[in-house]
């Protein structure tokens, strides 16, 4: 959701907040602003838009002073607006606050606080937390954003800065992400690893209600760790060892394209090692084969993009294993109640590993005696570290908010983890997993071919970007690759599409039909690809604008078809990677030619981390 950025050192913070912000802008950009440390006092700078608006005006500003901390918002409480914009201040002005979260009791803590004489100036739940602190401070800010804390409810991730303590940031988390860092040049903390990668790549992630204390004094940087009643607390360093460069575009016209071209690397990381003598391997799955073996059913909770993986996930596991498998919007998961025993086994899929309803759900499972097993990219995330084992996809850093590789390497991942219960339940041999795997493997090659020309892509794009709306249709697997292409469609066009498992098209959906509607047909061969064709051809006597992905080769498609994409012609089960790339470029196309900002589009953050 919400970036945050800290910085205290012998840098001008400035500088330092606004390439912070500038890294993690794909978290959010309704508004951003900064508060720095200068001569005694607080300056705080607000501006709505894009943090390129809020550099605009920090460039001819006197902001000198080495402390600061920087905020990047998507707003959940409040408009975007300057007024709603972080940092957040006390009434006196002398407290600064950068929040990510939700404080649920927000409106009973600012009732309270009005009542004590406080004066608020914004909608936003963030508030309260400036206020609270300057209600609790006595000297000591580390003491007072304790106190502070102990009094919310929901989730947060805070960095606080104060007049009375030159050099010092208090940061503590709950539910949200926090990373602290000691770098060549002071003390940072920030919601992201990529806003800290230019000065260290020792991180350490803080925990659930613990605090850091960044001070950096006489040129010297220090960072101690406390708990909730300030006892100091021992905490552990992660090494990122992933390039800054994937946090450029690198020559590509923007980060969607780059990550799109990037997904054959990413397959092929996902897999590198994972198949020792014809056995997969996972080290980082802490159950054993007896554990693995008495597995009665699975369940693949995730959200978004992350969903759609799920699904395609699910026809394998089943299909392999035997075992059943459903599929879970996590925030609805949460809130029945499933059958879960403890041969139950749980996969939360998360790109980022800080989705809070996923990771909610997770919590939810292991109280109810689940194993659970992650599924993400980013290294000692919530979710891997909440996990009883990880399968971390490799994907690099994603900039942009529409997912592309990340979805692919799930895809990959949760392949890999169907053929091994596969493997574990004597549905599939030993030479059937080499054989497998190896497909699966040359998927990366079948992805380069389909990106070496979209010429073809980038013509069907041109015949759409006018329609108000679109159809996706499919059957099995190509029905859940519909449902992906259509989210992609519409998140970054905005034009709206909806996807339907092709069969049900009689049912409803072909009544929206009239001469020119674009219906997009996944028609790669598989068992059902004749009844796919007879569903084309219904759509097409009422006037649709057929687009069809077929498997190279197939001269029949172009008779029911106004254009069609091919892709390489692989086994039905690993359909779902190779033909989500043509529908990925084919969104892109008709958003730029829409004029639409393919990495930011409107009103969507790249990580979720409230409910």
């Amino acid at each position: 959701m919400c970036g945050i950025i800290g910085y205290t050192g012998t840098l001008q913070a400035k500088d330092v907040l606004i390439n912070g912000l500038k890294r993690m802008e794909y978290r959010g950009y309704d508004s951003a602003g900064i508060a720095v440390q200068k001569n005694g006092a607080l300056s705080v700078v607000h501006r709505v838009g894009k943090v390129a608006g809020l550099e605009e005006t920090v460039a001819s500003m006197d902001l000198e002073g080495t402390c600061g901390v920087g905020h990047t918002r998507w707003a959940t409480h409040g408009k975007p607006t300057e007024a709603n914009a972080h940092p957040h201040t006390s009434c006196a002005g002398d407290i600064a606050v950068v929040h990510n979260g939700i404080i649920e009791n927000f409106a009973s803590l600012k009732e309270e606080l009005i009542a004590a004489g406080h004066t608020f100036t914004s909608e936003t739940d963030t508030e309260v937390v400036a206020h609270l602190v300057e209600e609790n401070y006595e000297g000591d800010l580390l003491a007072a954003t304790r106190a502070a804390v102990r009094r919310l409810a929901g989730a947060y991730g805070i960095a606080v800065v104060c007049e009375q303590e030159p050099g010092v940031i208090i940061a503590a988390r709950k539910d949200s992400p926090i990373i602290v860092g000691k770098g060549k040049t002071g003390a940072l903390v920030a919601s992201d690893i990529v806003a800290l990668i230019d000065e260290t790549r020792d991180v350490v992630v803080l925990e659930d209600d613990t605090f850091a204390k960044l001070q950096c004094k006489d040129g010297e940087t220090t960072i101690d760790y406390y708990d909730l009643y300030g006892n100091p607390v021992e905490v552990e360093a992660i090494h990122v060892d992933w390039d800054i460069s994937a946090a450029e575009k690198g020559g590509y016209p923007d980060f969607m394209l780059k990550e799109i071209y990037d997904q054959p690397r990413t397959v092929r990381d996902t897999l590198a090692g994972r198949l020792v003598n014809g056995h997969l391997q996972f080290d980082e799955l802490a159950l054993t084969p007896e554990e693995l073996a008495a597995i009665d059913r699975v369940y693949i909770i995730a959200c978004g993009t992350s969903y759609h993986a799920g699904l395609i996930a699910k026809n394998l596991i089943e299909m392999w294993s035997r075992i059943p498998c459903e599929v879970e919007v996590a925030s609805e998961f949460r809130y029945r109640n499933p059958i879960i025993t403890p041969s139950t086994l749980v996969v939360a899929v998360s790109q980022s590993g800080e989705t809070a309803d996923t990771l909610a759900a997770i919590r939810d499972a292991r109280i109810k005696g689940a194993k659970v097993f992650g599924i993400t990219n980013v290294v000692g995330s919530p979710v891997a570290r909440e996990s009883d084992g990880v399968i971390y996809i490799k994907a690099n850093k994603e900039i942009a908010v529409a997912a592309t590789k990340s979805f692919l390497g799930q895809v990959a991942a949760l392949t890999m983890l169907a053929m091994l219960l596969g493997q574990i339940k004597g549905g599939l041999t030993t030479a059937q997993i080499r054989m497998l795997f190896r497909e699966l493997a040359d998927t990366a090659l079948q992805i380069e071919q389909i990106l070496a020309d979209t010429s073809a892509i980038d013509e069907a794009a041109a015949a759409c970007k006018d329609a108000t709306s679109a159809l996706f249709i499919g059957r099995g697997i190509g029905a859940t690759i519909c449902y992906e292409g259509a989210l992609k469609l519409k998140e970054i066009s905005y034009l709206h599409a909806e996807a339907y498992a092709a069969g049900e098209m009689k049912h409803g959906p072909i009544a929206l039909l009239h001469e020119g509607f674009p219906v997009i047909a996944v028609a790669t061969k598989s068992p059902t690809y004749d009844k796919v064709v007879s569903n084309i051809q219904e759509s097409k006597a009422r006037g649709a604008l057929i687009v069809a992905i077929a498997t190279e080769g197939d001269e029949d498609i172009k008779k029911h078809a106004d254009y069609v994409i091919y892709v390489p012609k692989v086994r039905d089960c690993f359909s779902a990677i190779t033909a989500s790339v043509p529908l990925q470029l084919f969104a892109r196309s008709i958003a730029l030619l829409r004029g639409c900002d393919v990495d930011q589009p409107r009103n969507l953050a790249k990580s979720v981390t409230v409910e």
